[in-house]
């Protein structure tokens, strides 16, 4: 069967969330580290700046899609989400006070929540119907490698400037600068696919179809066991994995995920989103039972290759599926908007119940409940959406 290209829309969006996840994960994985090593910050600060940069983006979200959809626009939100998250990163080179870091999270997390339910939209009007799968899973490969590539830029370049985080993170913001670029002179807005008549756009889930309505609420009960991947890593440290093999393992992830995502997406066109992604819900069951249970540090390197398969099963499948059961594709923005809230609002309960867990019950039970969970939300699909 001869493979058909990539459309250039897609491929552009792609590069865009390449560039943009090199310069955010060049930042990411140093700024606890520059935050109580360099500005004396606390554990519960730092998790404090975490849980409202998360929330900001989720309440975003959601009226970013709703706005896309009454504009019938997608470019220009896109660009601004973009060009917001981009224009926060040098401030960190001057930042002082914990306090600082926390404003700069905020603005990228605003930028993130206003970005993704109008890109999201513009890949679906961008792709064809019968390749809509792999065009969200090469959207998510590209992300992916771009945060294989982030932290790997970032553990070269510290040597070379004396370990001076201030100016890998200066150094973060070209990349970002690359993406908004690329959307200002190579992404051309689509004429969007609509379905059924148009009617007045509102952000009430009523005007939505049952199975979307279905799908939405197995997606929090799986996420409510979507714990922060923070707590792979300690169970990996925990297991014998020593701190300068954690980057390694992180790379390895990542690059697996990259590697999977758009094959796995087109797997998704061809036998149904609906049965790929109970297979990566039982994908990520398998993997959490493992991590419990797990008693020696080379499983752990196994379960991590895995959980990259489980990325590739989910994150452009998931995307893909909300195209499919969503009717009026004049409400597509919207529908991305609710479908990334629910995911943001539970992810901050998740790994909060998961701490808890652990503290209490021991990692074993912790890791056991998120894979129970998983497979409740697999069952529940299989017996409450047809589509």
């Amino acid at each position: 069967m001869e493979k058909k290209k990539i459309e250039r829309n897609i491929f552009m969006l792609g590069l865009v969330s390449l560039f943009t996840d090199i310069s955010s994960q060049m930042i990411y994985p140093l700024l606890p580290i520059f935050l109580s090593s360099v500005l004396g910050a606390s554990t519960s600060f730092i998790g404090l700046i975490e849980g409202i940069a998360e929330s900001t983006a989720s309440f975003v979200r959601v009226f970013s899609g709703w706005f896309s959809d009454k504009l019938k626009k997608r470019k220009p939100i896109v660009f601004w989400g973009y060009t917001l998250s981009t224009i926060g990163k040098p401030f960190l080179y001057l930042a002082t006070a914990p306090w600082h870091v926390l404003a700069v999270r905020f603005i990228d997390r605003v930028g993130k929540g206003v970005r993704t339910p109008p890109r999201d939209a513009l890949i679906a009007d961008s792709s064809r119907k019968e390749e809509i799968g792999r065009a969200f899973g090469f959207q998510r490969a590209m992300d992916r490698m771009g945060a294989f590539l982030g932290p790997l830029a970032a553990f070269m370049l510290l040597p070379v400037l004396n370990n001076d985080m201030r100016l890998v993170f200066l150094l973060a913001f070209i990349p970002g600068v690359l993406a908004v670029l690329i959307i200002v002179f190579y992404i051309k807005e689509k004429a969007q696919k609509e379905d059924s008549p148009v009617r007045t756009v509102s952000v009430s889930l009523r005007y939505f179809g049952r199975d979307f309505k279905m799908f939405v609420v197995i997606l929090g009960i799986f996420t409510l066991g979507n714990s922060s991947e923070a707590f792979l890593i300690l169970r990996a440290k925990d297991l014998g994995v020593t701190t300068v093999m954690i980057p390694v393992i992180w790379l390895m992830y990542n690059f697996v995920s990259s590697i999977v995502a758009t094959p796995l997406g087109g797997l998704s066109d061809r036998i149904g989103r609906r049965k790929t992604t109970i297979l990566g819900f039982l994908v990520f069951s398998f993997v959490y039972f493992g991590f419990a249970f797990s008693d020696r540090q080379s499983l752990i390197w196994f379960f991590m290759a895995v959980y990259g398969i489980y990325f590739g099963l989910s994150e452009g499948v998931l995307r893909a599926y909300v195209t499919d059961l969503v009717e009026d594709k004049s409400r597509l923005a919207t529908a991305y908007g609710v479908f990334n809230t629910v995911i943001g609002l539970c992810m901050f309960p998740a790994s909060f119940f998961m701490g808890i867990l652990w503290q209490y019950f021991g990692a074993p039970l912790a890791f056991s409940f998120g894979a129970v969970l998983s497979l409740i939300s697999a069952i529940a699909l299989i017996l409450l959406i047809k589509k």
